[in-house]
């Protein structure tokens, strides 16, 4: 026999719902740098050739966006990657300002050189924990990435210049498949051993999602301090905002992304674009995260480019903007 009067179960509210989803957003950085790869990884892979001084210019509309870093150029072969070609005049001729910093690819000690000779005060360096694609990509092992990489960090510091560490296809290889944080995670202590200023755990194919996001980050900042730690997300899969708000609610607090989403690296099949620095702007301005960086000034710097490529837009944000723009010009007062 019931006693007393029935009453229906209470449903959880929709606030009892988001609020597990509240606490975590409540552990996002209150600030957040980005760091733009467009006059690099955004072009290296373009068959379009970009002028020198169409490259220059893209750098200097850059310079004035907010961003902190702009990767500038690859002191790479120009039998490998042509387009790269002109990095000794590019990074001559843009100009450079104080609050932001110029950083060029190194992949080897020779290039190491040519940057130093020309004038780079910062450079980044490259490994892989995939076998194939570090034959592919470097043309050695792993542990030669790793060697190599080192070299250049301690050669880096005697001359009194800063090293970043990029750890490729930390998520996913376009040959061997998904990477384990196992792999991934000694290449991080070796480069943060080193003096990498700052360790990036790079997507290269865009394979992640942000449980594998969670899970590398969980692994890694066991290792590395969660403040040298930043992300380079490509877009292949459509992931790369979600794999972003899982790093930043881990604390990583510097995104790599390219104005317009451009970018793919020549010796990954398969790999899309980066992550458009339009859309990660758009996020983090949503996220009351401060980036210090434009919208506008990015869609410009964006918009430029593209005009210059002869192709469309990948950034998603930059395209709804100039809809909107659009319609409006249309309503007659």
């Amino acid at each position: 026999m019931l006693h007393g009067r029935w009453r229906r179960p209470t449903r959880p509210s929709t606030f009892d719902l988001l609020l597990p989803a509240r606490r975590s957003l409540s552990l996002l950085p209150p600030h957040a740098r980005i760091y733009e790869l467009g006059p690099r990884d955004g072009l290296q892979n373009e068959k379009v050739h970009v002028p020198t001084d169409a490259k220059v210019h893209f750098v200097d509309l850059l310079s004035r966006t907010g961003v902190h870093a702009v990767e500038t150029t690859s002191f790479v072969s120009p039998r490998w990657v042509p387009q790269m070609s002109d990095h000794r005049e590019v990074l001559q001729r843009i100009e450079q300002m104080e609050s932001v910093s110029y950083p060029v690819l190194v992949p080897n000690m020779q290039g190491f050189e040519a940057a130093v000779a020309a004038g780079a005060r910062i450079v980044a360096v490259m490994t892989a924990p995939s076998t194939t694609f570090a034959r592919k990509n470097l043309n050695c092992t792993v542990d030669e990435t790793v060697e190599r990489a080192v070299a250049i960090a301690e050669a880096a510091e005697a001359k009194g210049l800063a090293c970043r560490g990029y750890i490729s296809c930390a998520l996913g290889c376009p040959f061997e498949g998904e990477m384990e944080p196992a792999q991934v995670a000694p290449l991080a202590e070796a480069l943060h051993r080193a003096g990498c200023y700052e360790v990036c755990l790079a997507d290269t194919i865009g394979t992640g999602t942000a449980g594998s996001m969670d899970k590398l980050l969980k692994h890694v900042s066991s290792i590395v301090p969660i403040e040298k730690l930043a992300v380079h997300c490509h877009d292949t899969y459509g992931q790369a905002l979600a794999n972003i708000l899982a790093a930043l609610m881990h604390g990583v607090a510097v995104v790599d992304s390219s104005v317009a989403g451009l970018g793919g690296c020549p010796f990954a099949p398969g790999a899309a674009g980066n992550v458009a620095t339009e859309d990660v702007v758009y996020m983090l301005n949503g996220l009351g995260v401060e980036s210090g960086v434009s919208f506008e000034r990015v869609v410009q710097a964006g918009d430029y480019i593209v005009e210059v490529l002869g192709r469309r837009s990948a950034s998603r944000a930059a395209l709804a903007t100039a809809a909107n723009r659009a319609s409006a010009a249309r309503i007659v007062v």
